[in-house]
């Protein structure tokens, strides 16, 4: 498959990134249904953000997201808005559930894992910088 390159007013970029959230305490809390409703969520998160889920997957104590990111958000721009979303409309549709292990606590933990995925090595990009031709006087 190629990579596909996305363009913006000024940019040429590919930017692939993983994602892993983990639920509060590592609690198993995510039952099917919510990690249904999830990856439509994210979905939709990640449209208004100029960000596409490529890939979303998890089990019942966290998810991994493959996110085609936009260079002009911030990580943690998207991250915040991915985890808060998600966390206020989990409680609001699956009330029972959620509310089992949290009544107080925010959905997700405060942390996060992030990896950029794709493209060449990192020996292979160093190798091919530096044997660029150098400026001639």
């Amino acid at each position: 498959m190629a990579t596909q390159h996305r363009k913006g007013s000024h940019s040429v970029f590919s930017v692939r990134l993983h994602f892993i959230f983990v639920t509060h305490y590592r609690r198993k809390a995510i039952t099917p249904p919510m990690l249904e409703r999830l990856k439509a969520m994210f979905t939709q998160v990640c449209s208004t953000m100029d960000c596409e889920l490529l890939e979303c997957s998890g089990e019942a104590d966290h998810v991994h997201l493959l996110v085609d990111f936009h260079p002009k958000q911030s990580i943690s721009a998207v991250v915040g808005c991915l985890k808060s979303s998600t966390s206020r409309m989990l409680k609001k549709e699956f009330p029972g559930e959620v509310r089992k292990w949290y009544i107080t606590q925010s959905f997700w933990s405060g942390s996060y894992y992030v990896a950029s995925t794709g493209g060449a090595p990192i020996e292979k990009l160093k190798e091919y910088i530096k044997n660029q031709e150098e400026p001639k006087v």
